[in-house]
């Protein structure tokens, strides 16, 4: 559902884009990899797989193309598939899992990649976790480390890629990825925005947002809680976790136009719409 607010800025309009998603037939929190997995406690799968198929009901109802991949039995994180690569102007870096439970899924996402008309996808020699660590603004590459993706990561990204890099150092463990704690809102190369979590980063990294982002909306304890950052914008709609309320009023005092979905049960695994999402 969207958010009926006066806007104080102007409405942005968004671009369409293209997605890759991959549905959760084999969905589970069966280990721990991150701070939001229990495996004590079962999955709904029924749940999930609406709450999925909403947020791909969501992407075309904007305009939005999804394409998608088939999961594999026993690769239940398949689902985030924001983690299966990293692609900007149609070049792609492929990635590199740090996790053994994750690390089959690079290579079912460079298969599905080539076979649909990409000419290389680059698999790093670091543990490079795609777009959940590496955030294009349409200027710059926004480059995660502390958890996942390594440092030596980002000099490869720029290498392949052949864009700048600015490397983000993470704290915090329950965001573990770049794209739990940052949004990039606006992609334009002559005026990028974001939103972010300053307390997920490391006091040098909140400077280095400060400088490149003075405009950015900056999110509250509680937004950052429920994973609201892990949200997608197109330019001119955001489609956010339901919980992130005071978010969604915040951009659309900046023109944006949020939408709401739930992904509660696909945030047990520590993932929202971002997670599941990636740009093509």
């Amino acid at each position: 559902m969207s958010l009926p607010l006066q806007l104080v800025s102007p409405p942005r309009v968004g671009t369409a884009r293209r997605y890759l998603m991959c549905p959760p037939w084999y969905f589970a929190v069966s280990y721990a990899i991150n701070p939001w997995m229990d495996p004590t406690r079962p999955i709904d799968a029924t749940l999930a797989m609406k709450q999925w198929t909403a947020l791909v009901d969501t992407y075309r109802a904007l305009g939005h193309t999804v394409e998608l991949i088939n999961p594999e039995p026993g690769l239940p994180d398949m689902v985030f598939a924001a983690n299966g690569a990293t692609v900007i102007d149609g070049t792609v870096l492929g990635v590199r899992f740090r996790n053994a439970e994750r690390a089959a899924e690079a290579q079912h996402y460079r298969n599905w990649l080539l076979a649909h008309s990409v000419p290389d996808v680059v698999i790093p020699s670091a543990v490079n976790e795609g777009a959940g660590d590496l955030m294009w603004t349409g200027s710059l590459l926004l480059a995660g480390a502390g958890f996942r993706t390594e440092q030596a990561a980002h000099q490869e990204a720029q290498e392949v890629l052949g864009v700048p890099v600015v490397s983000l150092q993470l704290v915090d463990p329950r965001y573990y990825h770049l794209d739990t704690c940052l949004l990039v809102l606006d992609d334009s190369p002559d005026s990028p925005l974001i939103a972010y979590y300053p307390p997920a980063f490391s006091p040098g990294t909140q400077r280095v947002l400060t400088r490149l982002f003075p405009d950015a909306v900056i999110a509250s304890t509680a937004d950052a809680a429920c994973l609201g950052l892990n949200g997608v914008s197109d330019g001119g709609s955001v489609v956010l976790p339901v919980e992130a309320q005071n978010l969604g009023r915040a951009l659309a005092a900046r023109g944006f136009e949020p939408i709401f979905v739930d992904v509660s049960e696909l945030r047990r695994a520590g993932g929202g719409p971002k997670c599941c999402t990636l740009a093509l």
